[in-house]
């Protein structure tokens, strides 16, 4: 099998793959995670980190503690910081791509940590974007 190119890793699919609300999700979840996990090439950002704290905490009602082992768990992950500079690339993106500021700012850190794909829900499955290429590992395609 040929070597995979760096994952960014969305929040979408840290959080499904805590939420025992829709199993289905959680265990497509688990499965991508651990496929990241064992080819060791996964990256993250800090804005992924804070938003799976808060969605965990908030819509999950996972106790903080609880959410600070799950991320913990995110250790052997790269992580990019997100910075100025990030920030206003993400603006570019958002205007010119017609994307939400957020989808935006994932998309650009997936950039700039020169990953081949982004694994995410939130956007369209093969389509590419600023050369990272989009991937849905919760559905069917």
């Amino acid at each position: 099998m040929a070597k995979r190119g760096k994952v960014f890793i969305d929040t979408n699919l840290f959080v499904y793959a805590l939420d025992r609300h829709v199993p289905a999700k959680r265990k497509a979840a688990a499965k991508a995670l651990r496929v990241v996990e064992e080819a060791g090439n996964g990256v993250i950002s800090t804005q992924v980190i804070q938003e799976a704290y808060v969605t965990g905490t908030t819509k999950l009602g996972i106790a903080p503690h609880d959410m600070k082992q799950a991320i913990a768990s995110l250790r052997a992950l790269e992580v990019v910081q997100v910075d100025i500079d990030l920030i206003q690339a993400a603006i570019d993106c958002s205007i010119l791509q017609r994307l939400s500021f957020w989808d935006s700012l994932i998309i650009v850190t997936a950039e700039k940590a020169r990953c081949t794909e982004l694994w995410t829900e939130d956007l369209n499955h093969g389509q590419i974007i600023r050369g990272v290429r989009i991937h849905n590992p919760l559905s069917a395609n």
